[in-house]
């Protein structure tokens, strides 16, 4: 992005930040840093503005002020919705109607609106997929991330963009291995014992002679799993030494990511970034969206069924060609060019 020297805008970010999740906040570390090279005024809704304007160095509103939103939105030239899926009512209907009532406020005082790199739905309330749709017609910019939300999006009569998942452009520097084994779990409906306690197994056959580093990127969520998956580990072999890697902010978590060997992860962000690196990586498919980047780069996965041959797919694992998961990597460029045109 080109930095103009007239009329530097106000921009608005909105979305889920503030919370610890590794991958929003990354992706808002990436946001802001593009649009830094526009104008140094940025603020950004969060749960945590004092964190957010230490990890960040942007200005920071609590998001749950309603006057303080509707006052800042006001001043602003133009807010940014996203990334991450935002506009749903699994998590809650209630969240839903929050990032909606920020676009509206911000549709009401003429302010330019970029809806960036979402996925939009399931929304089951008929309410709320009415509101959806007729506030995203009312924007100056869509983009997507994923072809479900692009066909949802075409069938209420929009043109949206589909872009690349916005981690994709992040700058990492090579890896270094250091006989490390990264596994990175989260809590969902579908995740049964028996995937803990065969994926134990397997690791304890293969990687025993290794560190294990389990991960929990956001710690409300992920933690008590991976706290109960150390444990199954430990009860297979009271020898093999673990780390269990909570409450990081997203560099340190890069940092860390960067040493290892090889990645069995749950989360997309955890499977994206670990290919960025070139790190040999087994996916635990709890979400389409990871299977689908697992297919699409061709490294092994596996189902929260736990069904499937193990030994298969670690040998699989073990051997990937870290060049070519490199290289798919650095195919893949998210494009700024109609952001950069709306804000200037």
């Amino acid at each position: 992005m080109k930095k103009s020297s007239l009329n530097l805008k106000k921009i608005i970010i909105s979305g889920y930040y503030g919370f610890g999740n590794f991958g929003d906040e990354a992706i808002l570390g990436i946001l802001t840093e593009k649009l830094r090279k526009i104008t140094p005024d940025i603020r950004v809704f969060s749960k945590s503005p004092k964190t957010t304007r230490a990890l960040y160095k942007v200005q920071s509103t609590l998001f749950f002020c309603p006057f303080q939103v509707i006052f800042k939105i006001m001043k602003c030239d133009v807010l940014i919705s996203g990334g991450g899926s935002l506009l749903q009512d699994v998590t809650s209907l209630k969240s839903l109607f929050y990032y909606l009532w920020v676009i509206n406020t911000a549709l009401f005082f003429r302010k330019k609106v970029i809806i960036f790199a979402q996925g939009i739905g399931p929304i089951n309330n008929k309410f709320g997929a009415f509101l959806t749709k007729n506030t995203l017609k009312k924007c100056t910019l869509v983009t997507v991330r994923d072809e479900k939300s692009l066909f949802l999006l075409r069938g209420w009569g929009l043109n949206p963009d589909l872009v690349c998942d916005p981690l994709f452009d992040i700058s990492l520097v090579g890896s270094m291995p250091s006989g490390r084994v990264g596994v990175q779990l989260r809590d969902f409906k579908t995740l049964k014992e028996n995937l803990l306690i065969k994926l134990a197994e397997h690791i304890n056959k293969n990687f025993a002679d290794k560190e294990i580093e389990i991960y929990s990127f956001q710690d409300s969520i992920d933690f008590n799993v991976c706290k109960r998956f150390e444990a199954i580990l430990k009860s297979i072999n009271p020898a093999i030494k673990t780390t269990l890697i909570y409450n990081q902010t997203f560099k340190n978590i890069l940092d860390r990511i960067s040493k290892l060997d090889y990645m069995i992860a749950m989360r997309f962000h955890a499977n994206l970034v670990a290919l960025k690196y070139g790190i040999k990586t087994l996916a635990i498919c709890y979400d389409e969206k990871v299977e689908k980047l697992a297919a699409e780069v061709q490294i092994p996965f596996v189902s929260m069924l736990a069904n499937e041959d193990y030994d298969y797919f670690f040998t699989q694992l073990k051997n990937l060609d870290k060049r070519k998961l490199i290289e798919f990597s650095n195919s893949k460029h998210f494009d700024w060019t109609k952001i950069e045109e709306v804000i200037l």
